[in-house]
């Protein structure tokens, strides 16, 4: 399936406040989320790559303990097996992308 109608997509809540819509490509996995304010990711890793891309809104995020906050336009790229975690100051749109896939996220399956 070439293109993706994101909106369309149904509604999974991974974490608390975390509302994402996901599809994956041969190689990644695509995240658009929806974060309500004050939502958090506890300090975590896991083997997938992943990029950060705020659409909207400010996200606090820690990277292999440097901390940093991103506005809209604002990327943070985490490399495999890096601890990091991230809090919502206000309401957020972010894409995340992940590779190589994930199949689940917070315990929840996204395939």
């Amino acid at each position: 399936m070439p293109f993706i109608q994101t909106s369309q997509l149904p509604v999974k809540e991974p974490r608390p406040g975390w509302q994402g819509r996901f599809f994956h490509s041969d190689h990644m996995t695509f995240a658009y989320y929806e974060i309500a304010a004050g939502s958090e990711v506890h300090v975590h890793r896991h083997p997938q790559e992943e990029v950060w891309h705020i659409i909207d809104g400010e996200l606090e995020m820690v990277v292999d303990g440097a901390t940093s906050v991103l506005r809209a336009g604002d990327a943070a790229v985490v490399r495999a097996d890096v601890e990091h975690a991230a809090r919502v100051r206000g309401h957020c749109r972010a894409i995340v992308v992940d590779y190589p896939i994930r199949e689940s996220v917070g315990g929840v399956d996204i395939r």
